[in-house]
């Protein structure tokens, strides 16, 4: 008796599908910024020049009136005018593990001019020894300035880490102490 086998694309499970992503451009005092969207919220916000991280947008339609990127540009621009100290936009990041997520959840609670350490967010998410963990989950934040990694510094109060920058860093905590 002959076993008749099944052809395999009756049992692969279909993939999941990868949201459609929009993306367009604005200008800050720290250089262009790049924006992405899906459907449901902001994808990410990277600086475009000088930033680690940046993630390959040749795919991404451009869209230069996507309520969503709109509203984002505007928002950036009031918090460079002093005129914001947080940002209200749906955020829908297209990536990123669930500790990463728990770790970029953790950012959004510190107070604009305030500073937390990597320490600190490691104890907030209930994984206090993760702190390498954490700064490299910190690293690959993909909501730069709008989810406030610039504030968290080192156990020291040393500025640390920051996928824009340094300078960029330094900048920010000095215009949010500024505008406070």
């Amino acid at each position: 008796m002959m076993i008749q086998h099944q052809p395999l694309k009756h049992l692969l499970v279909p993939a999941t599908s990868t949201p459609r992503i929009f993306q367009s451009h604005t200008t800050s005092p720290l250089g262009d910024v790049l924006l992405a969207a899906t459907e449901q919220g902001l994808a990410g916000v990277w600086f475009v020049h000088g930033q680690l991280h940046l993630p390959d947008s040749s795919q991404w339609m451009t869209d230069e009136a996507h309520p969503i990127l709109l509203a984002a540009a505007q928002q950036l621009h009031d918090y460079f005018k002093g005129q914001r100290q947080s940002f209200d936009l749906p955020l829908q990041p297209a990536w990123g593990t669930p500790f990463q997520r728990a770790v970029w959840q953790a950012l959004q609670r510190i107070p604009y001019a305030h500073t937390s350490t990597y320490g600190d967010i490691a104890r907030e998410i209930g994984n206090p020894k993760a702190v390498r963990a954490v700064g490299a989950a910190i690293g690959q934040n993909p909501h730069s300035i709008v989810v406030p990694c610039h504030r968290v510094v080192g156990a020291n109060g040393s500025l640390t880490g920051f996928a824009g920058g340094l300078d960029r860093k330094k900048y920010l905590l000095l215009h949010e102490a500024t505008h406070a």
